[in-house]
């Protein structure tokens, strides 16, 4: 009773893209194998198999309304520096950096 790796079924996320290349060599389908990277291999294995892809995309909206944050914490970061409470001034440092973080995952 030892388990192989055919046993253990992978998500095509998890896999490397070498076993990516031996499963889209299996599909007929799919042309011009070695010379896609690892996300145009997931894309075309899950189109081949009829998989829909689950895509996300953060509307431009909702990333002017973060850059209006950030604006907002960098005018209050500014008064509680002139004012000297470094203490609030780190936590909306802080905040910032988030916010700055959460816009370069969006773009």
């Amino acid at each position: 009773m030892g388990s192989t790796k055919e046993e253990k079924k992978k998500p095509f996320d998890k896999m490397t893209s070498k076993e990516l290349r031996e499963i889209a060599s299996e599909l007929s389908e799919i042309t011009g194998i070695h010379g896609m990277n690892k996300p145009e291999l997931l894309s075309a294995i899950k189109k081949a198999k009829g998989i829909t892809e689950n895509i996300k995309k953060t509307s431009a909206a909702s990333i002017r309304e973060i850059k209006k944050k950030i604006k907002d914490l960098k005018i209050k970061h500014t008064t509680t520096l002139e004012a000297q409470d470094k203490k609030i001034a780190a936590i909306l440092r802080r905040k910032i950096t988030r916010l700055k973080k959460k816009t370069r995952r969006a773009a």
